[in-house]
């Protein structure tokens, strides 16, 4: 089925049937979403989640990067915030509020522009202040959780909460919190700095990133959590698994931790290269990778 869009005398943002997520994830490969959703803001997404029936699943995308749709797409509906919920202002006591659909880039260099120091490293993080929320995404040393003052949620009676960093179980990569509520804002307090050289940090790790990370390629940022002591890309490296390839999905030679897609890829040739890759890695060092990235979705 094509997608169409769908109008209503209460929901202002966009709806699509049957959309092709591979449009909407990094690594350029998915299936489609029964219901694909647009929300036009805040109130609009409040007014939506209102509408989804209470055993209908409710996914949530933003630039689509940290994630693996399968081929056979998914069911229920996917919530994307790219371009959406896209609110970036100062607070009181050099704080910033970002909604959820705000770039990680964009965020961090909102604050360096204000002379505000301590979310420079964001500039590396390729997704959206909802999903940094949701991993405790990290670079360069610096973790997102590490500078949340405060969090606002939604759950899926449309129902809006305002939340201490108190509230979550922190960990690398992981977060545990109430359940069934989802980030919509995040709060964050930094310390004061300089612009100029804020700037130059940011310039700095980004051009370590291009050197460094497969950016000219679609890929979805690092593929394994590291693991306690060691670093992913390290042990892969040491199995040999550079270069290894599965259709057109492959390990980077750049960096042992990205999987990229060449061009042709499918979901399930990277998720099978995810799976070697795994088994190799403790065939030879002992070691279990786990998974950074999110999989969602059947396989078609």
């Amino acid at each position: 089925m094509m997608p169409r869009a769908h109008a209503s005398v209460d929901l202002r943002g966009t709806l699509r049937l049957d959309e092709p997520l591979a449009r909407h994830t990094s690594w350029r490969v998915g299936g489609p979403a029964d219901r694909y959703y647009e929300p036009a803001d805040l109130d609009d997404l409040t007014c939506f989640l209102r509408t989804v029936p209470a055993q209908e699943p409710i996914h949530w995308i933003g630039l689509g990067s940290n994630l693996l749709v399968r081929d056979g797409g998914v069911r229920g509906t996917v919530l994307c915030l790219t371009g959406r919920l896209n609110g970036l202002g100062l607070d009181t006591d050099n704080r910033v509020r970002a909604e959820a659909g705000v770039p990680c880039a964009k965020l961090a260099r909102f604050c360096v522009r204000h002379d505000l120091s301590g979310a420079e490293f964001l500039a590396g993080i390729p997704g959206t202040v909802g999903g940094a929320l949701a991993m405790n995404a990290g670079a360069s040393g610096g973790e997102t959780w590490r500078i949340v003052a405060a969090v606002e949620t939604i759950d899926r009676h449309g129902q809006l909460r305002t939340r201490p960093p108190a509230d979550y179980q922190v960990s690398y990569r992981s977060i545990v919190g109430p359940t069934h509520e989802w980030f919509v804002a995040g709060h964050f307090q930094l310390a004061p700095g300089v612009a100029a050289e804020g700037k130059a940090l940011i310039k700095s790790l980004l051009a370590k990133r291009g050197a460094t990370q497969p950016t000219q390629l679609p890929n979805a940022g690092s593929v394994f959590r590291n693991p306690v002591g060691d670093h992913a890309a390290r042990l892969i490296e040491a199995t040999g698994l550079k270069g290894l390839c599965e259709g057109d999905a492959c390990v980077s030679e750049l960096h042992a931790n990205f999987i990229i897609n060449r061009g042709k890829a499918t979901a399930a040739q990277i998720e099978r290269l995810i799976a070697i890759v795994q088994e190799r890695v403790l065939a030879a060092q002992r070691v279990k990778l786990e998974a950074e990235v999110r999989i969602i979705g059947v396989e078609s």
